[in-house]
């Protein structure tokens, strides 16, 4: 009997005849014997708990504020870990050199800066091979759509080019989690970890706000700062001695197998009620206090947008943007971190608003199936519950430590209201970047009389800022009388840009000092007859102390102005 009838089936013969047909028509064409070989992405080392006692946890992106909080946080969950320093123009170079042509320059900037670390420990003795073992580095990562997605593969690509093959990159991704095997993780993604970096993030932006909105009118130079490092370290200690609430065993044991939900909930609530943070915060607010300021020195205030990390990084990366402008008469109104982890939260509920039921089909149910109907609809509701728990959680701590520090940094902006703002110009459920909030920050800032001036900071080419320029060309029509410059950063062109924001200042500060003028003549009051009464009330000389801010009024010294003269009249009522 045949084979093929008799061994093989009717679609293995048609399969194998095609196959033999395609090679002899391969071998005709020459193309024979090409094997295609598909890219993989390499195997790295991971990191396991084992590890931990000697290795260190390298990190960067932020404020040294923000890192020397999150190294304490890190330190006080048992990890070894040290900030990289902020990144330089030789950073950048070294970025250039060793990476691939074309990148944005956060990551020139970041990937030089590691190597350039890295090189540095080289230098002092250190082998390489040792370097391999004794450090690991954790950052960031995301799928795009800006060159953000490529951050991974350029540090791989770099430490590669460098010498540094093998090197290992641990990155948190945005929409996912850590790029590492759950089991024996060296880096227990949990709820300690979330708690604790969250809590270093935002103690990190009200003690950054509060030092910005210090500096400008302190009398004696150097005092904020002075008074920044050292509620830094002080903090630092908090985080890095705190043990993390936990069950005791004897409750471990009564609860049995509902021990683990008891122990997310518990560290929630201990999350919620205690007083670790806000107490030491309380005692900086006091340090804060001693310093003297002058608020009638008219400054415009200039609001920073833009790019995540052009915007947050304070050195070569924006060209040293914040000390120029302080330099220059200016309160730097910084953008905390806090608004982004708010966004992302508001970008999930958008998501599950968008896709309510369409687990189910194509479409949602018919109204006379019911059940499926509410089935679609609880499950809806869960998962808005959670998200809009944890946004109401984190809004609520966050402002705690502002009310904790005096009240003098500004509360979080409602993302709801930032939608609103900027949907019509900039669609809102586009994703990449800082999606429509440039466009609404820009918006909210100029027309809730917050900021003078916008200055929007983002790398050269930066595909998503890019497109939120072209959409402030309508806003800037619609709303004639902000003024808002956005520079692109790079490696180079620091004279070009600081010539530009001057310009721009300079429009800024007589929009500031004819504002002041106005309210001087609205009181009926000199600039002598203020200092006069300040010198009166010298506790009005103190940076917590609360000036109320008068609508359709930007600067300090005109709503101090305004403040003063209400306080006058108040006073002869009650002499009268």
């Amino acid at each position: 009997m045949p084979e093929t009838m008799a061994m093989v089936s009717v679609d293995e013969l048609v399969d194998r005849r095609l196959a033999e047909e395609r090679r002899r028509l391969e071998r005709e064409a020459g193309i024979a014997g090409n094997a295609v070989q598909h890219f993989k992405r390499p195997v790295e080392r991971p990191f396991t708990k084992s590890q931990r006692p000697h290795t260190t946890l390298l990190f960067g992106g932020l404020t040294w504020k923000h890192e020397r909080l999150i190294q304490g946080a890190l330190e006080g969950l048992g990890y070894k870990a040290e900030p990289l320093p902020t990144p330089n123009v030789a950073a950048f170079q070294t970025g250039k050199e060793f990476g691939n042509n074309g990148q944005c320059n956060p990551t020139y900037f970041t990937v030089g800066n590691l190597v350039q670390f890295l090189q540095g420990l080289e230098a002092k003795g250190m082998s390489r091979e040792e370097i391999l073992d004794r450090y690991v580095f954790f950052t960031a990562g995301a799928c795009g759509p800006c060159r953000f997605g490529m951050y991974e593969s350029e540090y791989r690509l770099a430490l590669r080019n460098s010498g540094f093959d093998g090197f290992r990159v641990l990155i948190f991704q945005q929409s996912g989690g850590l790029s590492q095997s759950d089991a024996e993780a060296g880096l227990e993604m949990n709820p300690d970890f979330f708690l604790a970096i969250l809590n270093a993030m935002n103690c990190g932006d009200v003690l950054n706000e509060v030092a910005y909105a210090i500096r400008p009118y302190e009398l004696e130079s150097g005092k904020t700062d002075q008074v920044l490092a050292n509620s830094i370290e002080r903090l630092r200690e908090v985080f890095r001695t705190r043990t993390p609430w936990t069950l005791s065993p004897e409750a471990r044991r009564r609860l049995g197998r509902f021990h683990s939900t008891a122990e997310f909930a518990g560290k929630f609530l201990h999350q919620i009620a205690s007083d670790e943070y806000t107490r030491v915060l309380e005692q900086c607010r006091d340090e804060f206090n001693a310093i003297e300021v002058d608020r009638l020195r008219v400054k415009p205030i200039v609001k920073i947008t833009g790019e995540f990390w052009a915007q947050t990084t304070e050195g070569d990366g924006n060209f040293n943007m914040f000390r120029f402008l302080e330099r220059e008469g200016a309160q730097v109104l910084v953008e905390p971190i806090g608004t982004w982890i708010t966004y992302m939260i508001h970008q999930v509920v958008q998501k599950y608003r968008d896709s309510k039921g369409l687990e189910e089909g194509a479409v949602l149910p018919p109204a006379w199936r019911l059940h499926k109907r509410i089935r679609i609809e609880l499950a809806y509701r869960k998962k808005l519950a959670k998200l809009k728990l944890a946004e109401a959680i984190f809004r609520r701590e966050y402002h705690r430590i502002v009310d904790a520090l005096g009240g003098l940094a500004h509360k979080l902006v409602d993302q709801y209201e930032l939608q609103r703002l900027g949907h019509p110009y900039y669609n809102s459920r586009t994703g990449g970047g800082e999606g429509h909030l440039e466009v609404a920050k820009n918006i909210y800032y100029s027309n809730r009389d917050l900021a003078h001036m916008v200055l929007s900071l983002k790398p050269f080419g930066c595909m998503p800022s890019t497109q939120s320029d072209g959409a402030q060309a309508a806003v800037i029509s619609h709303f004639r009388d902000m003024i808002y410059l956005p520079i692109e950063t790079s490696g180079e062109g620091e004279i070009n840009a600081h010539s530009r924001v001057q310009m721009a200042l300079g429009e800024a500060k007589a929009k500031a000092k004819l504002e002041f003028q106005e309210c001087l003549q609205k009181a009926g009051l000199t600039l002598e007859d203020c200092r006069r009464y300040l010198d009166q009330h010298p506790e009005m000389k103190r940076p917590m102390y609360q000036v109320p801010h008068v609508k359709g009024v930007v600067g300090t010294a005109a709503n101090m102005v305004l403040h003063i003269a209400e306080r006058m009249r108040r006073e002869r009522r009650r002499a009268a």
